[in-house]
């Protein structure tokens, strides 16, 4: 069980995050006042990553916040591939326009979103490296690759002498996948960090369930919780850092209230008798 929440690596690139970040993929459409109170509750705790795309609509919402108090921010966003926007000079133009609308000269990490049925990696490579060398971002990583996808595009990279920072997937209680299908030991390999998406499930793992598996890890969650003072979500996130040192899980968050009781899972530890039970009680999982 890892057990140092004050920092984490986001790989090899020499830059370190609190081990919890923000998802904004649904700040486009929130309460601006909201959003804005989340966003001075997030980078009141230190060096937290905050989580955009193109392709979410909310680059201009984290910008405006950036203007207003670029604090210890750390800034992700991510460039959309499809046919006939595959080339390095797409990808640079992308980052230009995302850039623009974050209203910064450099972000600190930028991801592919995902791979290309038959897309070799390399053109994908190729212009990660670019951008890195270009100053226009500080670190590179990928999300929603495989394990071999990664293997490949991190070789790819370290040719241009560039690590490859993180890889975003799906992970939580709930979609374990990333332990069966070889991912997470891909980033242990690589030194890569793993940026999980959803790690509340969409809200799954903060309320409560009729279906009776999860309903049943639910109740082992809740019971844990209360022994803690804190709440089901904060276990949930509890067990995901403790699972491995290479997880950077990302929760979305609109309020104020949810980004600080999603950042008070930093401050206490599960017990290795509390991990073990919600591993055995989650185990089923995809």
């Amino acid at each position: 069980m890892q057990t140092d929440h004050d920092t984490r690596p986001l790989g090899r690139s020499g830059i370190r995050v609190l081990p919890l970040g923000i998802g904004t993929n649904k700040w486009r459409r929130a309460d601006r006042a909201a959003v804005r109170q989340t966003y001075q509750a997030t980078i009141s705790s230190g060096p937290c990553m905050i989580d955009t795309a193109e392709i979410y609509g909310s680059e201009r919402v984290v910008g405006d916040c950036l203007r207003a108090d670029p604090g210890p921010a750390l800034t992700a966003t991510k460039f959309f591939p499809f046919p006939g926007r595959t080339s390095p000079r797409r990808l640079m133009h992308g980052l230009d326009g995302s850039l623009a609308r974050l209203g910064v000269k450099t972000v600190d990490l930028y991801y592919v979103h995902f791979p290309l049925p038959l897309m070799d990696v390399r053109v994908f490579a190729q212009g990660l490296a670019e951008v890195v060398k270009s100053g226009k971002a500080r670190a590179v990583g990928v999300a929603n690759f495989s394990a071999d996808q990664m293997r490949r595009i991190a070789d790819h990279l370290a040719r241009a002498g560039v690590p490859l920072a993180a890889n975003q997937v799906h992970y939580s209680l709930l979609q374990r996948s990333p332990e069966s299908n070889g991912v997470l030991a891909a980033c242990r390999e690589l030194e890569v960090a793993l940026v999980a998406y959803f790690p509340l499930a969409s809200g799954q793992l903060t309320r409560a369930s009729d279906h009776k598996r999860t309903k049943a890890l639910l109740t082992l969650l809740a019971e844990i919780a209360t022994a803690h003072d804190a709440s089901i979500g904060q276990v949930a996130l509890n067990w995901l850092l403790a699972r491995d040192p290479h997880v950077i899980p990302i929760p979305g968050a609109t309020k104020p209230q949810h980004v600080r009781s999603n950042l008070g899972a930093l401050n206490w530890r599960l017990t290795e008798a509390e991990f073990d039970a919600i591993d055995r009680a989650s185990a089923h999982r995809p």
